[in-house]
């Protein structure tokens, strides 16, 4: 890569009015960010807001996904045309996506051949570039072609490129009172994301940067963290509200519990001041999520961290998950990498986060654990209430790193195990092999561990999905637990396929092909290693398929015939005497076009929205 102008192709118009731009999304994958759809990250919206900052007009910017021009060839017309063609992207985690392609090397390559004015190239794919985005590989700072490589900030680069024409370009990194600004400026941006408005979940950021230098993690390369204060942060959601955007998850940060503190210690009343301003200028919002929360913090201040917890789960929407970066429980593979917190006191933080925000919209205090005057966790059992819990940690683990050895499996199966026998939830188990980035200590070491453990790697990933996800899978979501509002993606061997917006969604299959692009309430009824089968919440009996029925706990095809037989039902209970003792089907059907609440959907920090209906005439 280069970080100055290598083909001086052209120059930017002298006045900014007169300049157009676009801006291509290769999306972002970072340990503290995500942009792959449905997510839109902060750099496209930044850098939309630093050119409208410096002098070009909303009209004379255009934004396009990877994906948008791989399927409409004739959009590369926008990237040819363009005075200055901007491209974000870069991944520096490994994953799998179903709602978006990250781009290939190949492909940003051609958009820097296809475009015929000032090329801009910037996000963590200034960090290296892989063969994939697998683990186990190491990076390099490929060739790509590009006028610029903004080694600093993309909007930066951006706006100063706009403002001081080409010579004026320097690698800077950006402010937040330039954040303060680009962030509002750049919102209507999101009105151009195919996604736009229903199936769209901004990330925001109220941090980035690390104090702590994990030996593989590329966040610490963006310096110590410097907090946004909460009314920037709220101006910016209130700026996207306006645009339509109801989804918004708290995600660009290493550890919400630092926010607005020292760096180290929680500030619960910043904490409040952000998400009670955030529920204030976006009253209608469906999802309200976070990402990253540091366990050492947990342990380190426990008392201040569970005040700030509790803040999260009165103001979130259920279904949030705090990933927990444990990343080995091998002491030796922890001492070598630097690693934070030792498997016992991230067990210790796991509690924690499960008594303070474990408890379900719709549970009282007499059916959760411990205090007797309040709502606590973890909420699990036949009187919990049937909705995701309001805040769960996940747990990341990280193979390949210096120190590894065989006994490392044990120590990570270990602690994965005792999570479960002590009763406690995991929403998430994040499974990874490392990638290596120049600028980390694992540069030195690269992929090679990772690549020589493979194979026991993955034997070691079936074993924990088979032994810890299946079960905590069923403990987290049991049957006849109500998910709102999922959107329906794809179609495959003839069920319908779709998430909830949120950190780390789950995959649920329903029954039969329904339209995509569309939403739906479910039930679940059954679940796999890390996805689940629902039915439509509440199912009709009167007009229910047979692959719905037979899909409800206890229902056979048998049974199912002789419901289909005995329609039409008054009510469900009347089900009953067509086969006697069949299941209660009370957890998930009604009988007709009834209204049924959604149990907890109107408790305060739960999310607003209707009662659910019958899917029966909705077209869904």
């Amino acid at each position: 890569m280069t970080d100055s102008s290598a083909a001086g192709r052209g120059s930017l118009p002298p006045d900014p009015a007169d300049l157009s731009v676009t801006i291509v999304d290769g999306y972002v994958d970072e340990p503290a960010h995500f942009g792959v759809p449905p997510y839109l990250s902060t750099y496209p919206r930044y850098t939309a807001g630093a050119l409208v900052d410096a002098g070009v007009p909303e009209s004379r910017i255009t934004y396009h996904t990877i994906d948008e021009l791989r399927d409409d060839r004739s959009k590369h017309a926008d990237v040819a045309d363009a005075d200055l063609m901007v491209y974000v992207g870069g991944m520096t985690v490994p994953g799998k996506y179903v709602g978006g392609t990250p781009a290939e090397p190949d492909e940003v390559r051609e958009l820097g051949w296809t475009a015929d004015g000032v090329t801009l190239l910037g996000g963590p794919v200034r960090f290296g570039v892989g063969e994939e985005n697998a683990g186990a590989q190491e990076t390099q700072r490929d060739d790509l072609d590009y006028d610029f490589v903004a080694m600093g900030d993309v909007e930066a680069a951006a706006h100063d490129l706009v403002r001081e024409g080409l010579e004026g370009y320097g690698n800077r990194m950006r402010t937040n009172e330039e954040v303060d600004r680009w962030a509002r400026r750049g919102a209507f941006v999101v009105e151009q994301h195919p996604n736009h408005p229903d199936y769209l979940i901004c990330e925001l950021e109220t941090s980035r940067g690390c104090a702590y230098r994990c030996s593989f993690c590329t966040e610490p390369l963006y310096g110590d963290p410097a907090f946004r204060a909460p009314d920037s942060v709220v101006g910016e959601v209130d700026a996207l509200s306006d645009r339509g955007v109801a989804h918004f998850r708290l995600g660009r940060q290493a550890d919400i519990l630092a926010y607005g503190g020292d760096g180290e210690a929680p500030n619960p009343d910043a904490l409040r001041e952000l998400y009670g301003g955030i529920r204030e200028v976006a009253p209608e919002l469906r999802t309200l999520h976070l990402d990253n929360m540091n366990p050492v913090t947990i342990t380190d201040y426990p008392e201040a961290s569970r005040e700030a917890i509790r803040v999260i789960a009165e103001h979130n929407t259920p279904g949030d998950t705090a990933a927990f970066g444990l990343e080995s429980a091998d002491p030796v593979v922890q001492e070598e990498n630097n690693l934070l917190v030792t498997a016992e006191e991230c067990l210790e933080a796991v509690r924690v986060v499960n008594e303070e925000g474990g408890w379900r919209p719709g549970d009282t205090p007499e059916t959760t654990p411990g205090d007797p005057d309040r709502v606590t966790g973890p909420s699990t059992g036949p009187d919990a209430s049937p909705r995701l819990p309001k805040l769960l940690p996940g747990i990341n683990l990280v193979h390949g790193l210096t120190g590894e050895r065989p006994e490392t499996y044990e120590h990570n199966k270990r602690f994965l195990q005792t999570v479960y026998d002590e009763g406690l939830m995991l929403r998430r188990i994040n499974i990874r092999q490392v990638m290596a980035f120049a600028g980390t200590e694992m540069a030195e070491t690269g992929a090679e561990i990772a690549q020589e453990h493979k194979d026991q790697f993955q034997a070691y990933k079936r074993e924990v999905r088979e032994t810890i996800d299946n079960p905590m899978l069923d403990r987290v979501v049991p049957p006849g637990t109500v998910l709102p509002d999922l959107h329906l993606e794809y179609h495959q061997d003839g069920k319908t396929f779709g998430r909830q917006l949120g950190t780390y969604a789950l995959l649920v299959a329903v029954p039969g092909e329904r339209e995509l692009g569309t939403t739906v309430d479910v039930a679940i009824t059954d679940h796999g290693y890390r996805s689940v089968t629902g039915v439509p919440y509440p199912l009709d009996v009167n007009a229910a398929s047979m692959d719905e029925l037979t899909a409800v706990p206890g229902i056979n095809r048998n049974t199912a015939g002789d419901i289909v037989v005995g329609r039409p039902y008054d009510s469900v209970a009347d089900v009953d005497a067509v086969d006697p003792g069949i299941v209660d089907l009370g957890a998930y059907a009604v009988a007709g076009d009834t209204d049924v609440p959604i149990p907890g959907r109107d408790r305060p920090g739960s999310g607003p929205g209707p009662a659910a209906r019958s899917s029966l005439g909705r077209g869904d």
